[in-house]
């Protein structure tokens, strides 16, 4: 079957937040932002905003019942500033007014006094201050010191991965009204629906369970609504609790590129090892990450960098150090991938180095080092069901990977001012929440007695097809045809403590606890069946909405057995929990199971590069994924597709830009490029690799958002390499994204340093250098 969704979404039939009727007396709220990006907060002169018409009150600090604080992870981040400002567009005070236009017009006359303080926006010279947000993390297996001296080969170099901005359809915002008792009901766009309710109760005072949130849908999220929704939740239901009036605020784009955090900037070091045979024998990182002005989810995101610092590799002898730098940068957070990528560019980053100063293929190391069954990660928990070495061959022999390498040599070779690169980019992405404890998951589902049936989760659809997934799951647990199930909205009263939607999992852990919930009422109504019918219990099953026994029909079906249910007073109601069982990590050592399964795949990518302008395009991204037994093929090849043209967007296009006093300039779609028809690739071959799934993956289908972006990686090595072929002799630092500009100046080194000079402002989250390759 295919997505539930979008026939509804043409149709302009789905209700996103913006779109929810507007109750009566609902105010709108607008933010008062900081003029700068660090100082000392003097004064705030509201007295000629709240004279102009329609302004009702003008909310700060001084104004939060409870307490001013929204950090999860770090307790860190206040609602609204209090005494200093820490980034260019921190929250302030809060303008309630009659309409959008009188809030937005009282923003301009608010003034805000701020004595400045020095800025920083460069993760390497924050943690040479010892601003961080918390102690480095290293993950250590082997001896990697003592390898080196056994090494053969040994090479040295710095990677620089920039931002990303989410750039979801729907702009962040919430629209909370307050309740009879004494609470706020907030509709939120958001990942995480807990981590609102949570926190709004904190700021308001009261107890979570005055606190509602409801989730119908998301337009898009990539993990930038997982925690950075939660100060717009909390400042509508601040509105709404203060005012006792309802209270909606929704972001324009601007706003929202300017106000929220980002996929976090990483600039790191590497050195790698190898010896004769190419086998890499030892690998050090030390990740510098620039989190922002407060923690947000950067030690969870630095933590799985340092989880994914090998990929697809084994290597016996690996040290990786990560440090999370605090910059007066807005609180980077997470992205599809969740520090991943950046911890697996640095290591494609190493063996293109290595390869480059050896005269090798990058593929040559890459295949001799993939990891193999029993195989430990840097974190010691072993390799089960290894797909590395199937999925490059797969793709290899599919594809034809050495006809591919002569295809672009040909190339190369007659023509002058055109070249062609090829890359190829393993995966492998391990999938549960790093904290172990939020690996678990509710459903409640209703029987109704005409058979149709209500399943609630704390899955949130933002347009990944999850709510299908979940549909699919009862339909077939039940036995019964998916148009009966309705899946509900997410809502923190029905399902409560629940995990954000995020970490590749949801799928998984929601439609385990709803395949849990399903699989008693099935129990529930075959032992009716049974005991009416005098049936063997063992013999009978349900399918196509027919009770079958022993393979047979019964005297009775889906809708005859659910009545009887309900005359018999029997239970037509379920609610389940599920934890991924067996998981375990101690953050002391650092080792552990932290993951349930892994995912693994390989990508061919081919560019063509015109070398006279330095523009380029994708010609072919030809992909073997590991699926497992894909519960719906349609939905999960769209987003192979989906997040593999972001993860090229990450690589090539999506450049973002702070200046030195914090300040974005790459702060609408006008100066952020993101791809589009003409830039996505021209070929974009899916092929599913023929794997048995996991028994943790939900019916055996493994999770598929987040580990495709990383494909996108491969992109950028086969930029380099069209590059390469027209100037051998360039010396190409690591720094992606690999935009026109930076591939122009790659091809012409020694142009005059007036053609460097356009390239783009101070950017010094971006700045490379090379100790080595």
């Amino acid at each position: 079957m295919n997505h539930l969704d979008p026939a509804r979404h043409v149709r302009g039939e789905s209700q996103y937040l913006d779109d929810i009727p507007v109750q009566h007396g609902t105010l709108y709220a607008a933010v008062v932002e900081s003029p700068v990006a660090h100082g000392q907060l003097l004064r705030l002169d509201m007295a000629a905003a709240l004279q102009q018409p329609g302004v009702l009150h003008i909310l700060t600090a001084q104004d939060i019942p409870g307490e001013n604080q929204i950090g999860g992870i770090v307790p860190d981040e206040p609602l609204l500033a209090e005494g200093h400002v820490h980034f260019r567009g921190q929250p302030v005070a809060l303008v309630l007014a009659e309409s959008e236009h009188a809030a937005q017009t009282a923003l301009r006359h608010v003034r805000v006094e701020v004595a400045p303080l020095p800025v920083l926006v460069d993760p390497r010279e924050a943690a040479a201050r010892g601003e961080l947000i918390v102690p480095p993390r290293t993950f250590r297996l082997g001896d990697a010191e003592a390898a080196w001296a056994g090494c053969t080969h040994v090479f040295e170099g710095v990677a620089e991965s920039g931002g990303q901005e989410h750039l979801y359809i729907e702009t962040q915002g919430a629209y909370a009204f307050p309740t009879e008792m004494g609470g706020v009901r907030i509709i939120s766009s958001t990942q995480g629906p807990t981590a609102v309710q949570r926190h709004t109760a904190r700021v308001l005072g009261v107890g979570m369970h005055q606190v509602e949130v409801d989730v119908t849908r998301l337009g898009g999220g990539f993990g930038g609504k997982e925690d950075q929704a939660t100060p717009w939740g909390a400042l509508a239901g601040l509105g709404a609790f203060v005012a006792r009036r309802p209270v909606k605020l929704v972001l324009d784009r601007m706003a929202d590129m300017r106000m929220t955090g980002k996929r976090h900037p990483y600039s790191s070091d590497f050195k790698i090892g190898l010896d004769e045979n190419l086998k890499i024998v030892a690998y050090e990182a030390t990740f510098f990450q620039n989190a922002g002005a407060a923690a947000d989810l950067s030690p969870a995101v630095l933590e799985r960098t340092l989880f994914h610092a090998t990929n697809t590799y084994f290597i016996p002898n690996v040290t990786a150090t990560a440090y999370s730098c605090r910059t007066n940068l807005p609180p980077n957070t997470a992205f599809r991938g969740f520090g991943g990528p950046q911890g697996m560019f640095v290591i494609e980053s190493a063996i293109a180095c290595a390869a480059g100063r050896l005269g090798v293929a990058a593929s040559e190391i890459q295949r001799r080092n993939l990891l193999r069954e029993g195989d430990l990660f840097p974190y010691r928990q072993p390799t089960e069901g290894c797909h590395a070495e199937q999925a490059w061959d797969t793709a290899a022999s599919l594809y034809d990977l050495p006809g591919l390498r002569r295809e672009v040599e040909e190339f190369n070779a007659a023509h002058q001012l055109q070249k062609k690169g090829l890359a190829v980019m393993p995966i492998c992405f391990g999938i549960s929440f790093t904290k172990t404890a939020m690996n678990q998951a509710r459903a409640l589902v209703h029987i109704y007695t005409d058979g149709s049936v209500g399943v609630s989760t704390g899955a949130v659809e933002m347009g990944q097809g999850v709510n299908t997934k979940i549909a699919q799951v009862a339909a077939r647990t039940l036995g019964i045809s998916v148009s009966r199930i309705k899946v509900e909205s997410t809502n923190t009263t029905r399902v409560a403590n629940t995990s954000p939607s995020a970490a590749s999992a949801t799928a998984d852990l929601n439609g385990k606890a709803t395949e849990l919930a399903c699989l008693a009422l099935r129990e529930r109504l075959l032992r009716l069946a049974a005991t009416e019918l005098h049936l063997n219990y063992e013999g009978l099953h349900i399918e196509d909405e027919q009770v079958l026994a022993a393979g047979k029909p019964a005297d009775t079906n889906w809708e005859k057995l659910v009545s009887a249910a309900y005359w018999q007073r029997i239970s037509l109601s379920e609610n389940a929990h599920y934890a991924t069982p067996d998981l375990h990590f101690n953050a002391e050592t650092n080792q552990g199971y932290p993951f349930a399964y892994h995912v693994y795949g390989t990508a061919l990518t081919t560019v063509r590069v015109d070398c006279l302008r330095g523009t380029y395009e994708v010609e072919a991204v030809r992909i073997a994924h590991d699926f497992g037994q894909s519960l719906n093929p349609a939905v999960d090849r769209g987003q192979i597709e989906g997040g593999a043209v972001q993860g090229i967007g990450w690589m090539t296009l999506e450049e973002l830009v702070y200046n030195e006093e914090g300040r974005l300039l790459s702060n609408s779609l006008n100066s952020y490029k993101i791809p589009d028809l003409y830039s996505a690739p021209k070929v974009l071959e899916v092929h599913f690799l023929d794997t048995p799934g996991h028994p943790r993956a939900v019916l055996r289908s493994k999770a598929v958002g987040e580990p495709p972006l990383m494909y996108g990686i491969g992109a950028y090595f086969a930029l380099r390499d069209a590059i390469q072929a027209f100037r051998p002799d360039a010396p190409l630092p690591f720094s992606a994204p690999m935009t026109p500009e930076k591939v122009l100046l790659n091809l012409y080194p020694d142009a005059p340093s007036t053609l460097h000079a356009w390239t783009s402002p101070a950017q010094p989250n971006f700045v490379t250098t090379s100790v080595d390759c």
